[in-house]
């Protein structure tokens, strides 16, 4: 998951809909949306940027609202 991760975050796919991981050794397949859209938000929050645009609706469809950082405009 590292590696797709990275890759969202540097922008290798845009807009994203669902992240499936694939196991063909035990014929297993899993949405595995949520965890990456979590972490993306928690890897964001901790660099205390926003989520890039490209991946914004995939992480609001999947991130729980309480994991969301809002930024605070200074004016």
């Amino acid at each position: 998951m590292e590696t797709v991760i990275q890759d969202l975050l540097a922008g290798e796919y845009r807009q994203p809909i669902r992240v499936v991981a694939i196991n063909t050794a035990e014929r297993w397949s899993e949405d595995v949306s949520q965890d990456i859209a979590r972490e993306i938000q928690r890897r964001c929050n901790l660099q205390l940027s926003d989520v890039p645009s490209y991946l914004r609706e995939f992480v609001d469809r999947y991130s729980p609202q309480d994991l969301q950082q809002f930024s605070l405009r200074l004016v």
